[in-house]
């Protein structure tokens, strides 16, 4: 027993005889708690008004009030119903100790008292006490932590709507110069044919600002979702910092409360072995704790808290691994890391919910090398790909009734392999909605969108478009209605872009998609 848990400790010994009064006090004194004392039970619970105890010894037979009725009062008011009450009493019977039990008492001394038992017993219950305090200043902190992420999420909502606002104030200052620019166009169209211009110069002139329409948009489109995703990756990689050193101190303990275990379960043996015929009351005691089962799980339970902290520190290497805001520049990245880390980051929206029934993810994954890439922006790909398809999944699910859906339940298949020894194709398919040719066409322009007023800016896709196109790669769509849809990302493992025309495999080639 730490014996610095418990000093400077106070105990209140109630007990109507003088001589035990004095006994218990001066050896309690000498042991280092502070003592007060009491000679009946209403003076006991009048000094609860002033002062109150960590730990009470109190006597059962006592003239007036006994000690029964003194802990029912005790335990009856909540600023002393959590003080450990150990009862002082020569009775043996059974009955007498399930009653003081059954009040809230949590142990008995037999009198006549021996020093040594009665210090024992006092230690520990003082020690539970301790612990039990510090729990509850744990559990308190705890709940201040979550008022604070609470805080963060409500920060992330706001920011999100910010967002949102920004994106629809810029698409109509983009839709305002569109307009512009179409009205500069006839302006021109009236000029040239005012001064019967050739058709050449007029047909160059439409071209450039075809153009510079185009890099307008994609500037638009690039700047958008580039501050969307910074900040969100600076969001995650936060939140992951903040959780990662509480996490990291109690994987670190857990070592220590296993090997401290493992050390008072040996100690356990070594009384068993030497002490093969415990007391009556110790083997009461051991019937009620059920001592092997104890020894049986304490380890399973430890190994099980391990895991689970170990499964934490995952979750958060992978949102550090999604959100990558340290390395803006090209390197050699593991193309399943980034898949695995978007899937997680995915996952509350891949179980079961209103929406949907749950999602399948079928993972296929081949033997890839290290592919040099921006690996931000390729996970910032498979983060649109992938939501998009869970968003399909959802609204097949709605048209579907409820026995379609369990014969043809919901799923997203990921595949990669490599492709001529200089390629890695990472192709991501669903069974959902699917769409018709048309659609699948003009997915990768900017702006264009099939969902709803609100619910989307057409920005994800051409912005996936041009992040693989930036990569010397490519980005095709094949679906039809009613029959899912697969996206298939193709880019080269090393960034050699003088090379890239001459290394594409011929049946890449011819199903590029325009």
């Amino acid at each position: 027993m730490n014996q610095k848990n418990t000093v400077n400790n106070t105990i209140l010994i109630v007990d109507d005889t003088p001589t035990n009064l004095g006994v218990l006090f001066e050896f309690l004194a000498d042991s280092g708690f502070q003592v007060l004392v009491a000679e009946d039970g209403e003076d006991a619970i009048e000094q609860m008004e002033y002062a109150l105890p960590d730990l009470i010894l109190l006597d059962v037979i006592m003239p007036g009030m006994d000690g029964f009725e003194t802990c029912r009062r005790l335990k009856a008011k909540a600023i002393t119903q959590d003080i450990p009450i150990i009862f002082m009493t020569a009775l043996s019977e059974t009955v007498d100790k399930v009653k003081g039990l059954s009040l809230g008492a949590v142990d008995y001394i037999t009198k006549p008292l021996q020093h040594e038992e009665v210090l024992a017993r006092v230690k520990i219950h003082l020690s539970l006490r301790n612990l039990t305090k510090e729990l509850q200043e744990h559990s308190l902190r705890l709940e201040q932590e979550i008022q604070e992420r609470f805080k963060v999420e409500q920060e992330l909502v706001l920011l999100t709507t910010e967002l949102e606002q920004r994106v629809e104030a810029r698409t109509a200052e983009l839709q305002q110069a569109n307009q512009q620019l179409q009205q500069e166009v006839r302006e021109r169209i009236l000029t040239e044919q005012a001064l019967q211009q050739s058709e050449t110069r007029y047909r160059i002139q439409a071209n450039q600002l075809e153009v510079a329409f185009r890099q307008l948009q994609e500037t638009q489109s690039q700047l958008v979702q580039s501050e969307k995703m910074s900040s969100l990756g600076q969001l995650v990689a936060g939140v992951a910092h903040e959780i990662n050193n509480p996490v990291n101190f109690v994987y670190g303990n857990l070592t220590h409360a296993s090997q401290y275990t493992q050390d008072l379960l040996h100690l356990l043996h070594l009384y068993a072995k030497y002490n093969p015929e415990p007391p009556l009351e110790i083997r009461e005691q051991l019937e009620v704790i059920d001592l092997e089962f104890l020894i049986t799980d304490l380890p399973k339970l430890l190994s099980s808290m391990k895991i689970g902290a170990e499964r934490i520190r995952e979750i958060i290497q992978s949102l550090k691994n999604f959100s990558r805001i340290d390395e803006a520049e090209m390197k050699p990245v593991n193309i399943h890391d980034g898949l695995d880390s978007t899937l997680l980051i995915l996952h509350n929206r891949l179980k079961a919910n209103t929406n949907h029934s749950g999602i399948k993810v079928i993972k296929e994954y081949g033997n890839l090398p290290a592919v040099e890439c921006y690996a931000g922006q390729l996970n910032q790909v498979f983060m649109n790909l992938i939501a998009n398809a869970i968003d399909s999944l959802e609204e097949y699910e709605k048209q579907q009734i409820s026995q379609d859906a369990q014969a043809n339940p919901s799923q997203i298949i990921i595949r990669t392999r490599i492709v001529d020894n200089n390629f890695v194709s990472i192709q991501i398919a669903d069974n959902g909605v699917g769409m018709s040719e048309y659609i699948w066409q003009h997915l990768f322009n900017p702006f264009f969108t099939t969902k709803p007023v609100g619910k989307g800016t057409g920005l994800g896709l051409s912005i996936s478009y041009q992040i693989i196109s930036k990569h010397g790669g490519w980005l095709q769509c094949m679906s039809a209605p009613g029959e899912g849809a697969e996206f298939i990302i193709t880019i080269p493992v090393r960034q050699h872009s003088s090379e890239f025309a001459c290394l594409l495999p011929s049946s890449l080639n011819s199903s590029r998609s325009e």
